[in-house]
């Protein structure tokens, strides 16, 4: 005769079995998703530490002013560095996910897409000089980081892009390892060199980019035959604009607060907020490798995100990982303060006021990559444009009212929460109504 205690253990028993069952279900569906997702995170913690190690010594041996104008000289690079090619990344990663065999073919039109942007690129970083740096740093200084960026680092992405795109993650990982390692093997060597000047950093950061780019084109770009077909480019073209515009837009919006900072603030204040969000991007680096994986499956299967429960999981998914690694980061610099340096410590204090940051700026990355990945381009660019826009307005108003750094610092968490709520909304209105006119076809 049996109890109502064992019916209570056989049910709970039962259920513990039905959701093994299905967390083996899952797992044994998405495999490959899974040992793929892991090939990236493992690249992902090697480069965690080793951009660790670089930002550390670059941070200490810069006073906090260059530092400041390093870090706004970069994310300027980074910007500009998505006009390269006029965008053409795009269809040769999406030719590397969905056609292999045409890969060669679209080389070829990057290659060219590459030299006909040049002088765009080179015309925009003279303008962005002289209205940003003119007086802060020569030419020549700035010149040297933005190569390093814009020609050296970004060819090395996207190698790792085309790696990607062909299944070749533990390739493109470990790629993406070697070229950090390469960075920090710079940092050291300035650190030991004798000299803090910004200067002297250029040049080695320059020497460690070229070399990261020489190496990712010699031993890791698929072997491919070039052929060229103009009429193909012509083709895919309009989409590579729009998606260069987007990602110039996107990274516009993102890196946008380092140039505000350092014009409203000066370089001692751009510095401090610049060691600031480089702590909160350590903590992204998980959730970006995730992002890469989501949007191969969305241009296979856009319809996976459409029910209101995955949404939703998801973006918990996205806003906890992101949160639990600024909280692991605080508690450990709360143990050690000195733990990153004397010119770090002087930041780390500030990084309590900014905890709902990573969660918000990597749902702004998710809601674009979203749209990025159903293929709804043209929307994702203006969104990025409106987020920009928005994001410049709401810094101008909170960096020209002369707070305290702790006031101005916290006040970030509501910056990021209206950019958020207004992507939110575009985003999946966006992706509710292109769901409702597919069906109506149907």
């Amino acid at each position: 005769m049996t109890t109502g205690i064992d019916h209570e253990e056989h049910a709970s028993m039962h259920g513990e079995t039905t959701r093994f069952s299905r967390v083996m279900a899952f797992a044994t569906d998405n495999r490959t998703a899974i040992r793929a997702y892991l090939s990236m995170i493992g690249g992902t913690g090697g480069r965690l530490i080793i951009s660790m190690a670089y930002f550390i010594a670059v941070a200490n041996t810069l006073s906090i002013a260059d530092f400041g104008l390093f870090a706004t000289a970069s994310a300027c690079g980074v910007m500009l560095s998505r006009l390269l090619a006029f965008g053409f990344v795009s269809p040769l990663y999406r030719i590397a996910t969905v056609k292999q065999r045409l890969l060669g073919t679209y080389t070829a039109g990057f290659l060219a897409g590459l030299v006909l942007s040049l002088p765009v690129v080179a015309l925009a970083s003279v303008v962005t000089f002289y209205i940003v740096f003119h007086g802060e740093i020569t030419i020549g200084v700035f010149a040297r980081i933005l190569i390093a960026e814009i020609l050296c680092w970004r060819i090395m992405e996207i190698v790792v892009i085309v790696s990607y795109g062909i299944n070749r993650f533990g390739a493109g990982s470990l790629l993406v390892v070697f070229a950090t390692a390469l960075k920090a093997l710079a940092a050291l060597a300035f650190a030991y060199s004798g000299t803090d000047a910004l200067a002297a950093w250029s040049w080695w950061y320059l020497f460690a980019n070229g070399l990261a780019a020489m190496i990712a084109i010699i031993f890791y770009y698929p072997r491919v035959r070039l052929r060229w077909s103009p009429r193909l480019y012509l083709r895919r073209w309009i989409d590579a604009v729009s998606v260069a515009g987007a990602e110039m837009l996107f990274y516009v919006q993102s890196e946008l607060d380092k140039v505000l900072v350092l014009t409203f603030g000066g370089a001692e204040v751009a510095g401090i907020y610049a060691i600031i969000m480089r702590l909160v991007d350590l903590t992204a680096l998980p959730v970006r490798s995730f992002l890469t994986l989501l949007v191969q499956r969305l241009m296979r299967a856009p319809a996976i995100i459409e029910t209101l429960k995955v949404r939703a999981g998801l973006e918990a998914l996205v806003a906890g990982v992101s949160i639990a690694g600024l909280v692991a980061l605080v508690a450990m610099l709360w143990v050690f303060p000195k733990l990153l340096g004397s010119n770090v410590a002087e930041a780390t204090p500030l990084l309590v006021f900014v905890l709902a940051v990573p969660a918000l700026r990597n749902l702004l990355e998710y809601h674009s990559e979203l749209l990025y990945g159903t293929g709804r381009t043209v929307v994702r660019t203006a969104i990025l444009a409106l987020l920009g826009a928005a994001k410049a307005g709401l810094l101008a108003i909170l960096l020209t009212q002369g707070l305290p750094t702790q006031s101005w610092v916290g006040l970030m968490n509501l910056v990021f929460l209206v950019l958020y709520l207004i992507s939110a909304i575009v985003t999946y209105g966006a992706l509710a109504y292109k769901s409702e006119t597919r069906r109506r076809v149907i």
